[in-house]
């Protein structure tokens, strides 16, 4: 059985939404086996999560957003595609904003925050 991946430790970063323009504070930490990858909208008075899941994509112009009961996570796929190359398949991903934070605009951040925190095997 291939075994999963997710965080060592819980890592932190801020940045900016390219579309919103809001401050956004990002926080990545580790989760259980089989969780996949979750983003947490925190905040909303009831953390809001929202599973990336090719079923949850609600709109494509300009970026990917994903949504649950009107509830958007947008600009997703710089973070994807460093989880997608880091090997990371379980990870919760907190954000304070309704887009993850275009950093310099490309996926190198986000994997510098991956490997600042550690990869961690799982047994599935």
């Amino acid at each position: 059985m291939i075994a999963q991946k997710t965080l060592k430790n819980t890592v932190r970063a801020t940045g900016v939404g390219i579309h919103s323009g809001q401050k956004v504070f990002i926080t990545l930490r580790p989760a259980p086996v089989d969780t996949g990858i979750v983003f947490r909208r925190v905040d909303y008075k009831r953390p809001v999560s929202i599973k990336a899941m090719a079923t949850q994509v609600g709109e494509t112009s300009m970026s990917t957003t994903l949504v649950k009961n009107g509830i958007k996570v947008g600009t997703v796929e710089h973070l994807m595609a460093a989880f997608a190359g880091m090997n990371i398949d379980n990870c919760y991903v907190d954000l304070s904003a309704s887009e993850v934070p275009v950093m310099d605009g490309s996926a190198g951040p986000f994997v510098f925050l991956i490997q600042s925190a550690g990869v961690e095997e799982q047994k599935a």
